[in-house]
């Protein structure tokens, strides 16, 4: 894989609302998980970095100070990061990403977009292999099954004849990791405005103007850690591949 074809673009700006009080006084990728307790971004990082994608940009909004302290420009993980600052203007995940477009931020034809409350064991390298050998403008990293967070029952008439707790269901799930080539973003502003959401607004746009947008399958363990009751029940062992090796 050509790493300098390929900038981590990590999405680091929310507020993270259901992780309060907690995020009243620390962003949400700021959060520590693992054994070590190292930050969840840091954890982002450290594995992309094992695919030798070495250079960054962070969109940031809330509390983002925190971060570029945290992180700087980089030179302690081994790796070159850029900040991206949201603004009134450019609004949603959509907005953020082409706020950084517009600030001239993506000297490159492929980015990795990756949730920065997503911890999953995606390999990648066979991620952006299929990005490249697809031709695809955009390829989605899909879960082939999802468990629904509460149980789920069986109707007839007024009668519960069935009830199965937390089922899963042989869906295809976005766990919120993309591919894009940035020259997408060229003339979005003109159609969906400056305020949209990536996976919502500029997904679908791209379908209807028959962009290639190409799925990739992942079949290993995830987490969405966009709440407290999600963070409670993440399971350090399952992931932890993915949480070790973080040293510099």
């Amino acid at each position: 894989m050509d790493s300098d074809r390929v900038i981590g673009v990590i999405l680091a700006g929310g507020e993270g609302s259901r992780f309060r009080p907690y995020t009243d006084m620390i962003p949400k990728p700021m959060i520590p998980i693992g054994i070590e307790e190292k930050p969840i971004l840091e954890h982002i990082v450290c594995w992309l970095k094992r695919f030798n994608i070495n250079r960054f940009v962070f969109l940031v909004g809330y509390k983002w100070k925190q971060i570029r302290n945290y992180f700087g420009n980089g030179e302690r993980f081994g790796v070159s990061i850029r900040y991206s600052v949201d603004s009134d203007e450019y609004r949603g995940t959509g907005g953020a990403l082409l706020n950084a477009y517009k600030k001239n931020m993506f000297d490159t034809d492929i980015l990795l977009i990756w949730y920065g409350d997503i911890i999953a064991q995606l390999d990648v390298k066979d991620l952006i292999k299929k990005h490249i050998e697809s031709n695809s403008d955009a390829v989605i990293a899909l879960a082939d099954r999802y468990q629904v967070p509460v149980g789920v029952a069986e109707v007839v008439a007024d009668r519960v004849t069935n009830i199965v707790e937390k089922p899963w269901l042989n869906i295809y799930v976005s766990i919120a990791i993309l591919t894009l080539d940035p020259k997408v973003l060229s003339n979005v502003e003109e159609y969906l405005g400056k305020s949209f959401d990536i996976m919502g607004d500029l997904i679908p746009w791209m379908l209807k103007r028959n962009y290639k947008v190409s799925a990739y399958i992942y079949r290993g363990p995830w987490y969405d850690i966009g709440s407290f009751e999600r963070y409670k029940k993440i399971d350090c062992d399952l992931i932890k591949g993915f949480l070790e090796g973080c040293s510099y």
